[in-house]
């Protein structure tokens, strides 16, 4: 097309272009930026509507953006692919007919809600490999055809516009993943350090109040025991945060990267070594380094559950963690030879574990008594999202 820009519309369209591209690229949002594609458009064009459609994996067409002097809304109206906007944002090129109605090229797909315009013309709304779709102007029956030198400015507008937008639109993607990915760190962080670390000196602080409470007040082993409480339900709060920064997941998204699982084990077992005094047997078998991290997770809050109950119930003198990865999944197996879990204790953790199993399509099983010890196994398929 030969440069027939008349020079005070092209500084006009320029203008135009530059503030959507300042708007977009700031992160406006974005319909109101679509509100003022249209609306610049219709203006530089002289136009009485004019209309944003938005292409499909189908090749269809939909309307995304109106404005002008119209009766009827049509936003949400949905062009063929075959349609003159269908194949403008198919194949790249300009289309324009004095009258679409009578147009053979348009007037089959015209719907009845542009029926009382004429004059029309439908630009690639952006350039190259991003063209999201057409930018289509619109005058009434009675108006002028659009002449080449507004086809032009419109052509060229809609390239500018339509490329920035999708450049916008990648930026708001990567934003995006880029949140995701941080929401992720922080939430491994607080889940593999502030909540070990709280799991840790809730052990602690229950082992001084077994070990010293002939020699507390009943005040003061009142005070530790709700302190022990609170550090419990904090914990509860932290894994709630976690799930919150973990879920929603962005479509475009990377997934969490996998766990190795041997080395998160080897973690809880050193600390329930030393609150114990001893060792644990940690036993690993099978490919542990690459387990997704929603079933690790799993795995993690079994393993620390049942050497907690270990630690603060249990008087046992050997524990042995074994942990093993087959064709099946993940099987958790943790042994003492303590003396059981007590009738009276409160066995919460031990319920959310078998909960956790049941929504995860894994199982879970407690095994325990003052002359065997206890047996706590936790086992997880690898081919199931966990809920």
């Amino acid at each position: 097309m030969t440069l027939l820009m008349e020079p005070t519309l092209a500084a006009r369209a320029l203008s135009a272009a530059t503030e959507i591209t300042t708007a977009a690229l700031s992160g406006g949002d974005p319909d109101a930026v679509l509100d003022s594609v249209v609306h610049k458009a219709a203006e530089l064009a002289g136009a009485d509507l004019c209309l944003v459609m938005v292409r499909a994996d189908d090749g269809k067409v939909s309307v995304e953006a109106a404005h002008g002097s119209h009766h009827e809304d049509p936003r949400g109206v949905v062009l063929p692919a075959e349609s003159a906007a269908g194949q403008v944002a198919r194949g790249g090129v300009t289309v324009v007919a004095d009258d679409m109605t009578t147009d053979p090229r348009t007037a089959p797909y015209v719907p009845s809600e542009l029926r009382r315009f004429g004059p029309f013309a439908a630009a690639p709304f952006g350039s190259g490999g991003r063209v999201l779709g057409a930018l289509a102007v619109y005058r009434e029956r009675s108006g002028r055809p659009f002449d080449e030198a507004t086809v032009e400015v419109l052509t060229a507008f809609a390239a500018q516009v339509g490329v920035v937008l999708a450049l916008a639109e990648a930026a708001n993607d990567r934003h995006r993943i880029t949140l995701y990915q941080e929401r992720e760190r922080i939430a491994r962080e607080l889940h593999d350090v502030i909540v070990q670390r709280l799991y840790a000196a809730g052990m602690q602080l229950d082992r001084v109040r077994r070990r010293m409470r002939k020699r507390f007040a009943s005040t003061d082993a009142t005070r530790l025991g709700e302190a022990i409480d609170q550090l419990d339900q904090t914990i509860e709060e932290i894994r709630h945060t976690v799930r919150e920064l973990r879920s929603p997941e962005p479509e475009t998204a990377e997934k969490p990267a996998a766990t190795d699982l041997a080395e998160s084990a080897r973690a809880e077992v050193r600390i329930a070594g030393e609150l114990l005094g001893f060792p644990p047997t940690l036993e690993l078998s099978g490919e542990l380094a690459d387990i997704p991290a929603e079933r690790a997770d799993h795995i993690r809050a079994a393993l620390r559950e049942a050497l907690s109950n270990v630690v603060r119930h249990s008087g046992a003198s050997e524990t042995r963690v074994t942990l093993v990865r087959d064709n099946d999944g993940v099987k958790l197996r943790v042994r003492d030879n303590g003396a059981g879990v007590p009738q009276d204790v409160q066995t919460r953790g031990l319920r959310h574990l078998e909960e956790r199993a049941k929504r995860a399509g894994g199982k879970f099983y407690l095994n325990s008594s003052p002359s065997l010890g206890t047996l706590v196994a936790f086992e997880l398929p690898l081919d199931k999202r966990a809920s």
